[in-house]
């Protein structure tokens, strides 16, 4: 029997599961952890309830009472079951992912599964993802939400990277290197500092900074609009020292007549 359309607003499946920690029946472990006080450990789970003949039972994918299937997807070690998004279980990771597998690849040093054009394309960062996300503090390895690996190999969840673009933040909110290409930014700034002359008294004037990008320490011209790194170009820099102002020329001695 093929499985019924029922769930939660997580999961479509036609069983309910028995929670190893507390015995009550809920649809998935999201829904346990919203309503508990505690959280559920997926992989203990031994028993499930058949959604439609009540039947409760080992875990498996068909109810032994009824035939109706739990899930199209069903894995014994997770004890997921949900419709076929093309899942497969990654050895390493411990859990299973949405796939499908053969655009996916294990990073051994990052420790978590990416999309293959990043295979041998990206900074490894070791055990990435048992890093919580660092703009919605929430854990990344066994979330639903897939992760965006930036430039410096750090990583947040999709949704809190497009809402961070949406606000104009261009920088990791861990190490603070630029998100992505900001050539074209740069370029930008640099028609804008042309048109916008300092007054006299600061024209001079230079100013210490580090580059996040490079982290280059280097000697720039001060503008208010931004301090170009004059190793790589980004503005991505920081003050790092007070302003050295402009040193006043010399006056020539007048020669006696």
């Amino acid at each position: 029997m093929a499985a019924s359309e029922s769930g939660c607003v997580h999961y479509v499946r036609s069983c309910l599961l028995k929670a190893p920690c507390c015995g009550k029946f809920y649809v998935c472990r999201l829904c346990h952890d919203a309503e508990e006080n505690h959280q559920m450990d997926r992989f203990q789970v031994k028993e499930v309830k058949c959604s439609v003949c009540n039947t409760v039972q080992t875990a498996q994918q068909t109810c032994q009472q009824c035939g109706v299937k739990f899930g199209e997807y069903y894995c014994d070690v997770c004890h997921l079951f949900d419709k076929d998004k093309k899942q497969y279980h990654c050895q390493p990771c411990g859990i299973c992912r949405i796939g499908p597998r053969e655009k996916y690849f294990h990073c051994a040093k990052c420790n978590l599964c990416l999309v293959s054009d990043l295979q041998g394309n990206h900074k490894c960062v070791e055990n990435v993802s048992r890093q919580n996300c660092p703009v919605c503090m929430e854990d990344i390895h066994t979330s639903r939400i897939g992760a965006h690996v930036l430039p410096c190999g750090h990583l947040l969840h999709k949704t809190c990277f497009e809402d961070m673009c949406k606000t104009g933040a261009y920088r990791c909110p861990l190490c603070m290197r630029s998100a992505w290409n900001m050539e074209d930014c740069w370029e930008d700034m640099d028609k804008e500092i042309s048109q916008t002359p300092m007054p006299s008294e600061y024209q001079d004037a230079t100013v210490k900074i580090i580059c996040n990008d490079c982290q280059s320490h280097c000697t720039v011209p001060f503008h208010v609009l931004g301090m170009k790194c004059s190793n790589c170009g980004s503005y991505n820099t920081a003050q790092d020292g007070g302003l050295e102002p402009r040193q006043p020329q010399p006056q020539q001695q007048q020669q006696s007549p």
